[in-house]
């Protein structure tokens, strides 16, 4: 390779592409960065938690069928992750419980992500923004960079030992997302960037490496149904967060899962069942205590009972339970069946019995009136199924043994898969620890050195 051939090319402007390339340029690495949209950042800036589960022991507890080499990693990197946020004068604040069994830290992501960018350009290195991956360059089944259409159509050549996939998953791409994740996925809200749609998946792939388990699931939330998620600010906004403590009924009237253990769980549990809607159903002690309170320490409580209902969103309030018999046809829902189901729930749970599904962190009943009623369907934030990865975050090679590398290659945030299958323990702690241990690989390996 010649003369300007890079140590780093990076093909993805989020949080783990604009971790690597810091991380790159701070050590004295030359690196280009390739951003297809305007502008850096990706989903990342609608994001403001670095978090994730405290120990080894307790992330393979809540993700059992995770690759253990990946939970170590996240979980031993974290601490080196936000100690590199605080040395760029980031504010990172003290450490804060989140979903129950994990740890995090409310972090500014856009400074993060703009002092990345900074410190990239300052360096000398290139950011190239509106650029466009067209394909890898090989040679004897080594990535050795990539040939990018620039904003006015011209095409370069950029050249390094070192190739960075890190373009936010495939979310963006409903026909992915109903070949990978499920077929109704295809017709679910996106509360996300548009423009993750795949463009890792199909470069590395390319390249030879392997990709994960189709059903490794997605992290997304319980939206309210039918409300346009144009506008970023509603991602955080909408989200009904509260569903673990309220109960969730489809179509046929039934629970199906254990809301307690996760919205984010019960949000790929409910993509499953007929037309990936249900009625989410909350008393006013819910109300009280998780409708219109703070979700995690730090961020200020609202009222999404009251945003749903501005937003157009159906939903209502049934001063007794009788009144669920007089649901209105049109919803589509068995109201009699309903409320049958919640008096069932609420005299198993008083007398301390057995519910069916179960409830795992929050037995009390929902009797206290009047009962809070949102139409909720699943909306996706970014995938798990990616390319299959090491702690260094190698791509691995589809005609191995699963662990060889793709010599060259890297992949990093959620291009690399492998970390989670249907669990969630954090989406930017994982985006940093292995983009800056792609970095660590780009300053301190070669690839022949690893193919050995």
């Amino acid at each position: 390779m010649g003369a300007e051939t890079v140590d780093l090319l990076v093909i993805g402007g989020g949080m783990a592409g604009l971790s690597a390339a810091a991380r790159v340029a701070a050590g004295g690495g030359r690196v280009v960065l390739v951003e297809k949209a305007e502008r850096t950042g990706g989903s990342a800036r609608f994001a403001g938690f670095v978090w994730t589960a405290p120990s080894v022991a307790e992330l393979r507890r809540v993700n059992p069928d995770g690759d253990p080499e990946l939970a170590s990693a996240l979980v031993d990197g974290f601490a080196g992750g936000v100690a590199w946020i605080r040395s760029l004068g980031v504010d990172c604040r003290p450490p804060v419980p989140v979903l129950g069994f994990g740890r995090g830290h409310q972090v500014d992501t856009n400074h993060y992500l703009d002092t990345c960018e900074r410190l990239i350009r300052d360096r000398g290195q290139e950011v190239l923004t509106h650029t466009r991956t067209r394909s890898l360059v090989t040679e004897n089944g080594v990535v050795k960079g990539a040939d990018c259409v620039l904003p006015d159509g011209s095409t370069r050549r950029i050249e390094a030992t070192w190739t960075l996939l890190a373009t936010g998953g495939f979310q963006g791409d409903p026909g992915l997302r109903a070949e990978y994740v499920h077929p109704r996925a295809a017709d679910i809200a996106l509360r996300a960037n548009p423009h993750s749609r795949g463009d890792g998946l199909s470069l590395g792939r390319g390249a030879g490496a392997a990709f994960g388990k189709k059903d490794a699931g997605f992290y997304g939330h319980l939206m309210p149904a039918g409300v346009p998620l144009a506008d970023p600010a509603r991602f955080v906004d909408l989200a009904l967060y509260y569903s673990e403590h309220a109960l969730l009924f489809d179509t046929t009237g039934e629970r199906f899962v254990d809301e307690t253990v996760g919205d984010h769980l019960t949000t790929m549990a409910l993509l499953e069942r007929p037309q990936a809607r249900g009625l989410l159903i909350a008393d006013a002690r819910v109300h009280r205590e998780w409708i219109s309170a703070s979700y995690v320490a730090g961020i200020p409580g609202v009222d999404k009972f009251q945003l749903c209902h501005r937003a157009g969103a159906r939903c209502a309030v049934a001063d007794t339970l009788e009144d669920f018999a007089s649901m209105p046809e049109e919803w589509g829902y068995p109201g009699a069946a309903i409320r049958d189901r919640i008096e069932e729930f609420n005299a198993a749970a008083a007398a301390h019995g057995t519910t069916t599904p179960g409830r795992l962190l929050d037995h009390r009943p929902l009797d206290e009136p009047p009962f809070y009623v949102v139409e909720a369907a699943p909306a996706i934030t970014f995938t798990f199924g990616g390319l299959l990865v090491d702690a260094g975050a190698h791509a691995l090679s589809a005609g191995s043994d699963g662990r060889a590398p793709v010599p060259g290659l890297l992949a990093a945030g959620a291009d690399a898969g492998g970390l989670y299958r249907r669990a969630y323990a954090g989406g930017l702690a994982p985006a940093l620890v292995f983009g800056l241990a792609a970095a660590r690989t780009a300053l301190t390996e070669t690839p022949a050195a690893v193919g050995r």
